[in-house]
């Protein structure tokens, strides 16, 4: 190799190393500007009250500004698809409810981004159960009953849902399949509690944090819960999986980074995350919403992920279930 060649290759090699160096150099100083969380509802609604908690906590433990970014649209795909595209340096990530990982690639055609190539788990943060709840005017007070009246009297029971898809529809579908029953379903746009109080419609799987409000008001009767244990709100209501063995399923919300995000940063804020689920006044928070902090390893975030993805992806399938 003559002189100039071999400069030339020592030059490109120094450059690389230099290169190497500084990427590391900027991953060691990780963050040393706003971060930016992208929400995949509006301000308000309860992905972006926690995507707020969490922020404020990782800003005081990062030392620098989170700014959350509400990015509404398609049951969470938009703001999917603004992190699956951003920079992968650590100052953009997604905070969503789960659904757009479990559900949405099996209800949705065709997706502009790849759920599981274009974007890494991050960190869990919180979960809740649903109540299966109904009006005042219905005879049932379990699911045995629900059960026993709809294989006596197919289709004379409704039950509401937030739309075709939603959690509230799928898991009903699940409990329809699992006990070889049929109920109407009846899909909304918006709330169906006034419905449900009215009379309109039988019952609807509600989260939570929104139903045990009305139960203990005494406006709607719980007949079951799809935690894997007894709410401790509400020690007597059952879990639907004492009935129906096997259904248990929850509400889970997390935070996702591009997939090229450097190792370091993503363990270095899954840690703060964890940590902070595991703080004494956001668990109080928490708690106080009626839901569960959340602070699973990266690991076991992506197992919980392709857990419920199977059952959703399957129940979508047997009943050809799409939104677009």
């Amino acid at each position: 190799m003559d002189f100039a060649r071999r400069h030339l290759v020592a030059a490109a090699a120094l450059a690389l190393t230099g290169a190497s160096g500084l990427a590391q150099a900027q991953q060691a100083d990780w963050p040393i500007r706003p971060i930016r969380i992208v929400v995949g509802f509006a301000a308000g609604t309860p992905p972006d009250v926690f995507a707020r908690m969490y922020g404020d906590y990782a800003a005081k433990k990062l030392g620098v500004a989170v700014v959350i970014d509400n990015k509404p649209g398609s049951a969470g795909n938009l703001a999917t698809d603004v992190v699956a595209k951003a920079p992968a340096d650590g100052y953009t990530v997604l905070y969503n409810v789960s659904t757009a990982f479990t559900i949405n690639p099996f209800i949705y055609g065709k997706l502009p981004f790849d759920p599981q190539k274009d974007l890494v788990p991050v960190a869990t943060t919180m979960r809740q159960g649903l109540v299966l709840i109904a009006g005042p005017q219905l005879k049932a007070n379990s699911v045995k009953d629900v059960v026993a009246e709809s294989r006596s009297k197919p289709d004379s029971l409704s039950h509401a849902s937030y739309g075709a898809g939603s959690p509230s529809h799928l898991i009903m579908e699940w409990l329809k399949d699992e006990n070889k029953i049929s109920m109407v379903h009846v899909p909304y746009r918006t709330t169906p509690i006034t419905e449900l109080i009215g009379g309109q419609v039988d019952m609807v799987l509600e989260p939570m944090a929104t139903a045990y409000p009305l139960i203990s008001g005494g406006r709607v009767k719980a007949l079951a819960y799809s935690g894997p244990q007894r709410h401790p709100a509400m020690p007597n209501v059952p879990t639907f999986a004492e009935t129906t063995p096997g259904l248990t399923m929850t509400s889970w919300h997390g935070i996702w980074a591009p997939a090229a995000t450097p190792a370091p940063i993503v363990e270095r804020l899954h840690a703060t995350l964890v940590a902070a689920s595991q703080d004494p006044e956001m668990q109080r928070r928490i708690k106080d919403l009626n839901c569960e902090p959340l602070g699973l390893s990266r690991a076991e975030m992506a197992e919980l992920v392709k857990r419920d993805a199977d059952i959703y992806g399957r129940i979508v399938k047997t009943r050809n279930i799409r939104v677009d």
